[in-house]
Formats: structure tokens, C-alpha cells, sequence
């Protein structure tokens, strides 16, 4: 072939340090926005992003010539530093070390575009840590409970 064509689609979750509720609803909307701009200026699209006061979920089209790893390491380090310039109550804002990283398929994006713009609702039933051991499991991802939180 003379050219390589990807479409790489992953439904990333990560946490605050600790899982704290320090995304309050004021802030949460600008650093949505902000997470969509990190992921574009890495080279990829953000279809959604969500969450609530202690994670968020996001939905992208992420480029084939840069690691899952680096692209993460990246946007969390910088909207961590966005949220300390930001917030007043931001100076002691950190996120988890680790990440979740589902590859998505082309014909599911709309069903996960859902599930992550109802996330609030989706939480009064189920804590973040239970959804995320559900999101393990579905997809194959094995894990050792001792591990999973900072």
C-alpha cells in the first residue's frame, strides 16, 4: 500500500489524585474545553468529552505516529497546570498517575458519545471505581484490585 490509513478511536478515563471531587460544576465545562483543545493540539479529535467532580471520560480519534502513553502524559500534565492557574482552589490539584485506554469501533462511537454525556446521571446509581473495574472487564483487561487506585 501506498499509504496508511487508521482510524484509531479510544475511550480514555482517568481520575483526580485520590478520586477527590475537585472538578466542580464551575470549572467542568471550561476544562471539557480545554481537554478538546489538549487532544487537538496533539493531532487528534475529541468527539466528547465528560466526566464528574473526581474523573473524565473522553472520546477521540487520537493520531497513529504518537503513543496513547505520550498523547496522555501530555494533555494530563497540562491541564493540570491549567487548573492550577486557573481555580482558586486549584494550587493542590493533581490527577491519578494511571489511565484507562478502550480502543472504540467505528459503528459503537455513537453508543460510548452517549454513555459519556450522561455521566451524572450514570453516577447516582454507580460509584466511579465500580465503573471502572466494569470497563476493565468488558473489555478483557485483566487487573489486580490491589493496584487499581493511587
Amino acid at each position: 500500500m501506498a499509504q496508511s490509513y487508521c482510524n484509531l478511536i479510544y475511550h480514555l478515563v482517568f481520575a483526580t489524585k485520590r478520586r477527590e471531587n475537585r472538578l466542580h460544576e464551575s470549572v467542568r465545562p471550561r476544562l471539557h474545553e480545554y481537554l478538546g483543545g489538549a487532544i487537538r493540539g496533539e493531532g487528534g479529535v475529541a468527539l466528547i468529552v465528560g466526566g464528574t467532580a473526581d474523573h473524565v471520560h473522553l472520546l477521540a480519534k487520537l493520531r497513529q505516529d504518537k503513543t496513547v502513553a505520550d498523547i496522555l502524559r501530555d494533555v494530563k500534565s497540562n491541564s493540570s497546570a491549567w487548573i492550577h492557574r486557573t481555580c482558586p482552589d486549584g494550587t493542590e490539584f493533581a490527577w491519578q498517575a494511571g489511565y484507562g485506554a478502550f480502543t472504540v469501533s467505528a459503528s459503537q462511537i455513537e453508543k460510548v458519545r452517549q454513555y459519556i454525556s450522561t455521566q451524572e446521571q450514570h453516577h447516582r446509581a454507580m460509584s466511579f471505581e465500580d465503573e471502572f473495574v466494569a470497563l476493565l472487564r468488558a473489555h478483557g483487561v485483566e487487573y489486580d484490585e490491589r493496584y487499581i487506585w493511587d
